[in-house]
């Protein structure tokens, strides 16, 4: 009686042959591996980026903050080391002198160091704008002297819209890209956004040297409140509006048109705020009214390296457009 073969033998020999002709018995899609994360990303205090983000990525090394330093009176504080919020604020409140500085380069260079023990093989290191500090300058000398290729971009803003940029590079870092391209996403994040903020007093900026002498006098004279904007990384007057009230109301209108005439859907808002919650909560709140199409605003506190600089019941409204990666590069 001849030997019968075992049950799928046929099937078995029929799938070798396919195979030895560079056949499958059918087509299936292949999975995509998952982009390696070659880039790190680095930034400072000054982007307010929120915190439980901040906890999602810097774990494992492709997010690091570096903290600005901060002087109330003869202390300094690090924004993000130390719990300085009530600090600046009661400093503020009592006239104490308040004054901020960059971090050093030491600092960029321990970072850029780090991103490459953690195995990333280059760096993009985004920063609050360098009409406003020397920040960036500080990242570019680290950057020559370290063993891995830094792209230092000055974002020319401040803030969320600052972290908004930030929040793209990481997203580009994801999905597999190289520095450059990593920094040229996180420039044109940057690009799409707008800072609009209203102060009671200009007294601060005029003693950290934001605005002049003349401006703050005159300011307090005739009891004006401004609108001020950032432009090309500077702060520059926007409206001079004659009370608080008025000039909150004139900022809501302001953000509502940009936000507006934005692609539906794709306009985003930050609402920045130091010893002011309730203001900006209410702000927010109308803000969504006006804008039913736009994703609720982040509220958070102003970082306390910009409280310094803004003061006490500032109010601040960054504007942004969504931008993320279409897909991973090939390669």
């Amino acid at each position: 009686m001849p030997d019968r073969e075992p049950p799928g033998w046929p099937w078995l020999r029929e799938c070798l042959q396919r195979l030895r002709q560079g056949t499958r018995p059918e087509a299936v899609p292949e999975a995509v591996p998952p982009a390696v994360v070659r880039t790190a990303v680095v930034t400072d205090s000054a982007a307010a980026l929120p915190a439980d983000w901040v906890r999602e990525f810097a774990p494992d090394g492709r997010l690091t903050i570096v903290p600005m330093p901060v002087m109330a009176g003869a202390e300094i504080y690090g924004e993000g080391e130390d719990d300085i919020a009530d600090t600046i604020a009661v400093a503020l409140a009592s006239g104490m002198p308040v004054k901020t500085s960059r971090p050093s380069p030491g600092q960029f260079e321990h970072a850029y160091l780090a991103a490459r023990e953690h195995g990333f093989e280059s760096v993009v290191s985004i920063h609050i704008s360098g009409e406003l500090s020397g920040t960036a300058d500080s990242a570019r000398l680290a950057a020559a002297r370290v063993g891995i290729p830094v792209e230092v971009l000055d974002s020319r803003t401040v803030g969320m819209a600052q972290g908004m940029g930030v929040q793209s590079a990481v997203a580009a870092a994801a999905e597999g890209r190289n520095a450059a391209q990593v920094k040229a996403f996180a420039e044109e994040r940057v690009a799409r956004t707008k800072v609009y903020f209203y102060v009671p007093s200009l007294e601060q900026l005029r003693r950290g040297g934001r605005v002049g002498a003349a401006a703050s006098l005159w300011g307090t004279m005739f009891s004006i409140k401004p609108i001020l904007a950032l432009e090309d990384g500077r702060i520059v007057p926007l409206e001079k509006v004659r009370s608080a009230a008025k000039a909150i109301a004139r900022l809501e209108e302001i953000v509502a048109a940009d936000a507006s005439a934005r692609p539906a859907g794709q306009a985003r808002l930050a609402v920045h705020h130091f010893g002011n919650q309730a203001e900006a909560e209410q702000l927010a709140a109308r803000l969504a009214v006006l804008l039913p199409e736009c994703p609720t605003a982040q509220i958070s506190a102003l970082p306390a390296v910009l409280a310094a600089h803004a003061g006490l019941g500032v109010l601040a409204v960054i504007v942004g457009g969504e931008l993320r990666p279409a897909r991973r590069p090939p390669g």
